[in-house]
């Protein structure tokens, strides 16, 4: 091997490393996602977000300048295979590297997207039906309890009316209004 390797020009021995050296990190990243390890530890580009908006468009990340590396090195091989000129070759190569970059930081915003913190947002209950589970008081006079699904979850929340009468146990409502200490307003579904 150290024969063939000798015998390469400069310009091809640079990429042959580039690519040896980044599919081998590649390859202990992909091992570490599949044991369930993280690899934010290893150069800490990569962070952990933990809010509302999700991870966004990262661009420049560990794991996507792995992916750069290993792209644009194993391109630049096919490039010098195929006879293209250095200059045709590092072009392509940054090219496919960019490219590739750029998929995964889409993909990983995409899957940023799919998790769900299960943070109620009582705001959400607005105009949603439930199931009266504690009798609530006429005029606001009692408070009492519904069932309602919220974020797709059914969930058990105070509640208090505005209707003229009693809402009893089982009485199908409506969310019609939220107050800003988090009291949901109903009234029958069917008035």
């Amino acid at each position: 091997m150290s024969e063939w390797f000798s015998v390469l020009s400069s310009f091809e021995k640079i990429y042959w490393i580039i690519s040896g050296v980044s599919t081998f990190v590649f390859l202990i990243v992909l091992a570490l996602a599949f044991m369930g390890s993280e690899t934010s530890d290893i150069g800490g580009a990569d962070t952990e977000i933990d809010s509302d908006t999700g991870a966004g468009f990262q661009f420049f990340t560990f794991k996507n300048m792995v992916a750069f590396f290993t792209i644009f090195g194993w391109s630049g091989i096919a490039c010098i295979d195929a006879e293209y000129s250095n200059i045709i070759t590092i072009l392509v190569s940054i090219f496919c590297g960019l490219v590739m970059m750029f998929i995964m930081a889409l993909l990983f915003k995409f899957i940023s997207k799919l998790a769900d913190s299960g943070t109620l947002k009582i705001e959400n209950a607005l105009n949603s039906i439930g199931e009266v589970y504690l009798t609530i008081g006429a005029s606001r006079s009692r408070m009492g309890k519904v069932h309602i699904r919220v974020q797709n979850s059914l969930r058990e929340l105070e509640a208090l009316t505005d209707y003229k009468n009693d809402l009893p146990q089982g009485t199908i409502i409506k969310v019609i209004e939220v107050t800003s200490n988090g009291l949901l307003i109903v009234e029958p579904q069917n008035k």
